[in-house]
């Protein structure tokens, strides 16, 4: 698992450097986002209470690097994931993406005892993960698409094998009244870590207003059948602000 993840980011990378040529559009995203509750579709690293994310998203037309920090609102980590991409099909109406997490890190607190005082620290679980992302456009904003990701853990407390496949739907920026708008993104998955696996459904619903920096957006996640231990219906209302830059260089 680990060598193919490897072998993924160095054929990303070669293959970005061919068409690089052809392509010197850069962008650069950033979202900062603060929510009620910090939860994960994957039920091991979910944080259950309120946090803070920052995800950033930076690339050309086929190759992007998009991290992500999270962190507890007291300011204790709560995941890092560094996720590199690689678009190997552009087409009008489909593409075909690869990725990698390399790494990925969750936080888990423990308790600990130095020299006779109790204190609470953060433990950081490593992850690698491979992905593929096919998608088929039924215009710029009306989308639908398969995300498979097959990740690895290093360590004996929490998952070690996990496997995320999902049907997921894009309906980005439906005008409202005005310059208002609404996003819709449905998703069917099914998700097995280790032994024990389950299907879920879930929502994203997004509102905002063109040309306007701030979003609020909400998550539903229902589970349908599953033996995995996690709360069988859980939600999130966060509040966005966004940074979308794009550079051209001559």
């Amino acid at each position: 698992m680990k060598i193919k993840a490897l072998l993924l980011v160095v054929c990303s990378l070669y293959l970005s450097s061919v068409n690089a040529q052809h392509d010197s559009t850069f962008y650069f995203r950033a979202d900062l986002s603060i929510t009620n509750n910090g939860f994960s579709i994957i039920p091991a690293f979910t944080l259950g209470e309120p946090a803070a994310f920052l995800d950033m998203r930076m690339g050309n037309r086929r190759l992007s690097f998009e991290p992500q920090f999270r962190y507890a609102l007291e300011g204790r980590p709560w995941s890092f994931v560094f996720i590199y991409r690689y678009k190997a099909i552009i087409k009008p109406k489909f593409e075909l993406a690869f990725g990698g997490h390399l790494p990925g890190l969750n936080y888990i607190t423990r308790t600990v005892v130095i020299n006779g005082i109790e204190d609470q620290l953060s433990v950081a679980r490593r992850f690698l993960a491979l992905e593929i992302l096919p998608t088929y456009k039924f215009s710029d904003n009306r989308s639908v698409g398969i995300y498979y990701l097959r990740g690895y853990g290093f360590q004996n407390h929490g998952p070690q094998n996990s496997t995320f496949l999902s049907l997921l739907g894009n309906f980005n920026k439906i005008k409202l009244a005005g310059k208002t708008y609404l996003s819709f993104n449905p998703q069917a998955f099914y998700l097995k870590l280790d032994v024990e696996d389950g299907y879920y459904v879930n929502l994203t619903t997004t509102f905002g207003i063109r040309g306007f920096p701030l979003t609020i957006s909400g998550i539903v996640n229902k589970a349908i059948e599953s033996d995995i231990p996690a709360p069988n219906f859980d939600w999130n209302v966060s509040l966005i602000y966004t940074l979308d830059k794009q550079f051209t260089l001559r």
